[in-house]
């Protein structure tokens, strides 16, 4: 089976990518949002220091906004993970769509170690991850500006594509291409 990550900045273009790739690929594959574990915790928990929490600065007169992870949110995505990789062993293709630090790729690549494990940087320019930020509307404005910043550092990508320049479809084919999927 085959795990695909995309790994991304809010914005970057992650899911139209995801949409794409399932109507390109060659065998089907499930596409599973890192935002829709997000999406499960109760109300009560946004913005908590158990789960995920932020803060929002101004920096180089734009906001920033900083994302953190408490134990019960690292737990979660822990959990995200897992479930790409328990896809996987009932033989899913699996497209995972996540903004995942260093950390959190040893991470998939230690649990889905029986899997071909491919790994897509999904990135644009800054001014573009902003602009696509305020038009979406259901964002935290200045998320992708930190994200942008950090999300990248210390991972080794099989592949990397700037959505700015490319549409969904365009980019969906480069993938397969270039892993014959």
């Amino acid at each position: 089976m085959i795990v695909l990550l995309l790994n991304g900045p809010g914005s970057a273009g992650k899911t139209s990518l995801a949409r794409a790739l399932q109507r390109t690929t060659i065998a089907p594959f499930l596409h599973v949002q890192m935002d829709s574990f997000l999406s499960m915790l109760p109300p009560r928990h946004d913005n908590h220091p158990d789960t995920f929490f932020w803060e929002t600065t101004q920096e180089d007169d734009a906001p920033t906004t900083r994302y953190q992870t408490g134990p019960l949110g690292s737990a979660l995505m822990r959990g995200y993970r897992r479930s790409v990789a328990a896809l996987a062993h009932e033989g899913w293709n699996v497209i995972a769509d996540d903004v995942a630090t260093a950390n959190d790729v040893d991470d998939y690549r230690a649990v889905l170690a029986p899997f071909r494990f491919l790994t897509v940087k999904v990135e644009a320019p800054l001014a573009v991850l902003e602009a696509r930020e305020k038009a979406r509307g259901d964002r935290m404005i200045g998320l992708a500006r930190d994200q942008w910043q950090r999300i990248h550092a210390g991972i080794d990508y099989d592949f990397s594509l700037d959505t700015a320049s490319l549409t969904p479809d365009a980019a969906a084919k480069r993938v397969c291409d270039y892993f014959g999927i």
